[in-house]
């Protein structure tokens, strides 16, 4: 488990954590960046470092195998969020909530696995972070009794590993609770792996937006259409 976990940390508090770093230490190096541009650098930082904490242990590997590469992929994307930007200040849009498409070119995928495919998948390899009953109790307070009713009424996704064992991804829970919407979804694709994945990827549905971010933010209601639109006959 990543240190701010183990802490107790909201994904947004490490994320505004890290922000306020940057910000610090932007200010030191250069006293005429100004403040706004400081605001929005500590933001970028934050969130990228935030979602990558949710990174798989396998992709975040990844990374790490291509640190020569990661100077110029960073200007790429800082590259395209700038012509993004100014292309909605020019219409008039900085409002706009649903990602570029110049962004999220990359970032969709054409198909996912399918469930048998997915059966054979080790967990750690694309299900982002996990943990066990064990941790759970331990360190967001669930009590194995409440854990367990949550998974017979389908309100959490628990993914088989082993025999019996089951693991629960971390990124459904918010303050101690699984976001709500999980068991709509799951009511409409049964099998948690395939909705895990599903709700994790990029959603063609939801414009290349990621089913349970929303769900974090309350957006049920957009998540259910799209599981709806995406679910197997």
């Amino acid at each position: 488990m990543n240190r701010f976990q183990i802490r107790g940390l909201k994904q947004d508090d490490f994320a505004d954590m890290v922000a306020e770093e940057v910000e610090r230490a932007l200010a030191h190096y250069d006293e005429a960046i100004n403040k706004p541009t400081m605001v929005s650098v500590g933001k970028i930082a934050g969130s990228i470092a935030s979602a990558v904490t949710l990174l798989s242990p396998k992709h975040q590997r990844a990374i790490d195998t291509i640190h020569a590469d990661l100077p110029g992929l960073a200007s790429k994307f800082v590259r395209a969020l700038a012509a993004e930007a100014a292309r909605r200040s020019e219409a008039g849009i900085a409002g706009e909530t649903n990602p570029p498409t110049t962004l999220l070119a990359d970032a969709e995928p054409s198909s996912l696995p399918k469930s048998d495919d997915l059966e054979s998948m080790l967990i750690e390899d694309w299900a982002g972070r996990v943990a066990g009953s064990t941790y759970l109790e331990e360190n967001l307070r669930i009590a194995r009794s409440t854990l367990h009713r949550w998974q017979r009424r389908g309100e959490v996704i628990a993914l088989r590993k082993g025999g019996r064992k089951h693991v629960f991804p971390l990124a459904q829970f918010v303050d101690g609770r699984p976001v709500t919407g999980i068991r709509d979804v799951l009511s409409l694709i049964s099998n948690p792996r395939l909705a895990w994945l599903w709700l994790t990827r990029p959603s063609a549905q939801l414009d290349g937006r990621v089913p349970v971010d929303l769900l974090r933010q309350d957006q049920v209601d957009e998540v259910i259409e799209a599981a709806r639109a995406f679910a197997p006959d």
